[in-house]
């Protein structure tokens, strides 16, 4: 449901306008002259790019990537860089712009232009004794020492950038410490702002809170971003609960988030997948507001910003993770409306959370609208390779890929192993090769998942010989890892190619890599390929090389020799598994317990059954209905009702599997009554689309049809018709029914549409409908019968011929005569058969035919 949004050149700001570049106050200031301006969290961190990372003094010194906040008092311009932490100080109008805010990406006009982020030595994008200072911090370890020569003159910019230069708390701290203790400097709330900030990313929550109560003490008021700055250390040290409670405190007080901390508070309901509460704070907070009209506020005229790109963003990237498509796309034009120019990164999140969501035309119609505004960058490339492998058009993928290199943008490791996978996994290998050559040229570096994918592809293209040399070109390197050669184990051990899987385990082994991971995946080789022998012989051979089984060696053990009908070798398994605590539920005792019961060996699968409770293991459904089940069939009742009762006290509520097992017990006793309120309950807890399965009906034919139940069998007969469901046995049920209870009419109805639905093929069948015709007279369709069980190669037996033989009586032949063409079937099969048919045929007037003799 893409909006049908048109943009032209009027209705876009240039690219050098405040609404595109991301700029807010730093702090409250005297004559603070406020700018329509767009907002991206820059000291608060917000965004959604994952925990923050602690960068090097060495790198990012040379420009201003993002700016995240400015304050104008008359003609200082105060930066603060989130993306290296530092803070510059520039004039606006007397051309000192040129050196420090022209590498941010500032003009004369106080304008932003195009920035490129560079790197640099440490320090030098600073000016005067700024790269001194911190040169001397790195090099001495005194504090006192290192500051000493520009003790009496450091100013409070350059404490601020001294404070958010440091990449270590411990030593932020003992400057902050030497700070405090001149009385010559005064610490403000930027500078504790900071310190929060430092404490907060290293986790040090007793020094925040120690930080926060000197604050208090000192009278050092805290200003909406000290909020913002502890809301997001917390949020992101996964302390949610306390970083609410921070937000109720800036409640408290009667201060309203700005447009960063509402972003942060945004951001950690997104990150937790809390949308609905997301949106609910969001439609709080900017209800308060009226965007471009002028409230009043303390008496005096006040114009509210607009929001940001950034605070659009996060909330059309939230509305797409939950699924409301519409209220993204609603707020995407709501944007445009504003005025506010879509940034690369809104493009990408609208791109992406339509692909998610099958719109692929609204994808392409994107493409159109973003090209006309700005150009997609990789990121956006990888996004639609990404959707169209997804929707499995590799050919719209391919050609993505191409118009990314065609643009000029180099393809990154994402793009590479997206489409390398891709064809991995379509058998694609001459296009695959095609992509490994090319990162090979640039040197991009293949990992080792989409290494196991080509191993993958070349094996199950039966291409062992590549798939042996791909896998000893990154063997052969030494960079290998033991999840590398576990995933080529796997690859191997799946398609049950053992001597490869035991080449390349040997290869690991080599290299010194002796993990449980290998030995555990070598083991499940063995399973698939059914070596049980040699899986048990690497398990004790584990220790002596110091490699002790976890719980997935042994249970993946069990599991193989359980399903190997071995549960005798995996019982000691077993045992070793629970004695090492590994044993956290019924799981493996089910498979050995399972096993037993296949085997028929019930009274060992009860007493593993007996073990597993006394050694405190909960059994589950699972285990209580194979018990069930079992001595259904053998029609125990007495033993599987005392597992019914067992389930009852332990408060596990049957399933529909167990309720089949005992409608199966209660037929094979005729148990009516108990079967019928079971299946009452069956019947109960069916939807429209789910109706109890085929034989558990059929028992209940065959318990109604016994007791010459016509109408609740015909009830159940007819539901299963209608539904597609009824096989040969319910057929044949309703016809011995009806039979016997001389409704003939109704019986030959039941045989014609079996042969016409040609679903007979057992002698029981066969033989039901014979003795019908035979009863009924019916003697042309008898013999027809007999010719199409011939013909479809079912074996007549004896209660065929007892069919047979009443007709041929029925029509004037002998019981003598009869007798010698069944001695002669007895002593010759074909020629038996041959002269049943003849005979039956020319009593009848049917044309012979025994051809199909020959097959039986």
């Amino acid at each position: 449901m893409l909006l049908n949004l048109r943009l032209d050149g009027s209705s876009l700001h240039v690219l050098c306008s405040t609404k595109t570049l991301p700029i807010f106050p730093l702090d409250k200031v005297p004559s603070f002259k406020k700018v329509k301006q767009n907002y991206v969290p820059g000291t608060h961190d917000g965004g959604d790019k994952g925990p923050p990372q602690r960068s090097t003094r060495h790198c990012d010194r040379g420009g201003v990537s993002t700016i995240s906040r400015e304050v104008i008092s008359g003609k200082n311009l105060l930066i603060v860089n989130p993306s290296d932490n530092r803070v510059g100080k520039s004039r606006i109008g007397d051309g000192f712009v040129g050196k420090k805010a022209k590498d941010a990406g500032f003009n004369g006009n106080g304008m932003v232009s195009k920035v490129h982020a560079k790197c640099s030595t440490k320090g030098l994008s600073y000016g005067g004794c700024i790269p001194a200072i911190l040169e001397a911090l790195d090099r001495i370890e005194n504090v006192g020492d290192a500051l000493g020569p520009w003790e009496e003159r450091l100013s409070n910019k350059e404490r601020t950038i001294i404070l958010k230069e440091q990449t270590q708390w411990e030593r932020a701290v003992e400057i902050f410490e030497w700070f405090k203790s001149k009385e010559c400097y005064e610490l403000n709330v930027i500078h504790y702002n900071i310190m929060l900030r430092i404490l907060g990313k290293a986790r040090k929550w007793r020094y925040v809170q120690s930080l926060w109560e000197e604050m208090i003490r000192k009278g050092i008021k805290p200003i909406n971003s000290t909020y913002g700055t502890l809301i997001d250390v917390y949020s992101k040290g996964g302390l949610k609960v306390h970083a609410l409670c921070w937000l109720g405190k800036m409640s408290k007080i009667g201060m309203q988030p700005d447009e960063v901390t509402t972003g942060i508070v945004l951001q950690m309901y997104k990150k937790a997948r809390e949308f609905q509460k997301a949106e609910d704070f969001f439609k709080k907070w900017s209800c308060g507001k009226s965007f471009g009209a002028l409230t009043l506020k303390d008496n005096k005229m006040e114009s509210h910003v607009c929001l940001s790109s950034y605070t659009y963003n996060t909330m059309i990237d939230t509305y797409g993770k939950s699924g409301q498509i519409k209220e993204a796309s609603e707020t995407f034009k709501r944007m445009l409306e504003e005025g506010i120019v879509p940034t690369t990164v809104t493009f990408n999140t609208m791109i992406h959370m339509y692909g998610n969501n099958g719109q692929l035309g609204e994808v392409t119609s994107l493409m159109k609208m973003m090209k006309l505004q700005c150009l997609p960058d990789t990121r956006t490339y990888n996004i639609l390779i990404s959707l169209h492998t997804k929707n499995d058009d590799i050919k719209r993928a391919g050609a993505y890929f191409k118009e990314m290199k065609d643009a000029g943008l180099k393809p990154d490791p994402v793009s590479y192993r997206t489409l390398l996978y891709a064809f991995s996994i379509r058998h694609m290998v001459e296009e695959a090769e095609e992509i490994v050559a090319e990162m090979d040229d640039n040197d991009v570096e293949i990992d080792e998942y989409t290494q196991s994918a080509l191993t993958r592809m070349y094996i199950e293209a039966e291409m062992l010989e590549k798939s042996w040399s791909w896998f000893q070109r990154f063997h052969l390197a030494g960079k290998m890892s033991s999840e590398g050669y576990s995933a080529n184990i796997d690859a191997y051990g799946e398609r049950g190619y053992l001597s490869e899987a035991e080449r390349v385990f040997i290869c690991c082994q080599e290299v010194n890599k002796r993990t449980v991971i290998e030995y555990n995946v070598m083991i499940k080789a063995y399973g698939i390929g059914k070596s049980c022998e040699k899986a048990c012989e690497l398990l004790e051979s584990m220790l002596s090389y110091g490699v002790t089984p976890d719980k997935c060696t042994y249970n993946t053990l069990v599991q193989i020799l359980a399903s190997s009908d071995m549960p005798h070798k995996a019982r000691p398994y077993l045992e070793k598994m629970r004695e090492t605590g590994y044993v956290s539920d019924c799981i493996p005792y089910c498979a050995v317990i399972s096993s037993f019961v296949k085997l028929g060996q019930l009274n060992m699968a009860e007493e593993v059954y007996k073990e597993m409770v006394d050694f405190n293991i909960e059994p589950d459904v699972v285990v209580y209905g194979v018990l069930i089940n079992a001595f259904a069939d053998t029609g125990n009742v007495q033993e599987a009702m005392s597992y019914v009762e067992a389930m009852r006290i332990a408060g596990i509520t049957g399933n529909s599997v167990i309720q089949s097992s005992l409608i199966k017990l209660y037929t094979k006793v005729g148990y009516l009554n108990e079967a019928e309120a079971i299946y009452r309950e069956l019947l109960e807890s069916c939807n429209k689309t789910q109706y109890p399965d085929v034989y558990t009906s059929n028992c209940m034919v065959n318990l109604y049809s016994e007791r010459s139940m016509v109408r609740k069998a015909e009830a159940i007969f007819y539901s299963m018709k209608q539904r597609g469901e009824a096989n040969e046995f319910t057929f044949a049920m309703m016809l011995c029914m009806y039979k016997k209870n001389g409704r003939f009419e109704e019986a030959t109805q039941v045989a014609k549409q079996m042969r016409e639905m040609k679903i007979l093929s057992d002698p029981l069948s066969y033989n039901s409908i014979l003795s019908l015709y035979a009863l009924d007279g019916r003697f042309k369709e008898a013999v027809e019968t007999f010719k199409e069980m011939v013909s479809s190669g079912v074996r007549p037996d004896d209660s065929t011929f007892k069919s047979l033989g009443t007709i041929l009586i029925k029509l004037g032949l002998s019981k003598k005569a009869v007798r010698k063409i069944e001695e002669v079937r007895k002593q010759e099969i074909k020629r038996g058969l041959e002269l049943w048919i003849s005979t039956l045929s020319s009593l009848v007037g049917i044309q012979s035919n025994t051809e199909d003799c020959d097959e039986l």
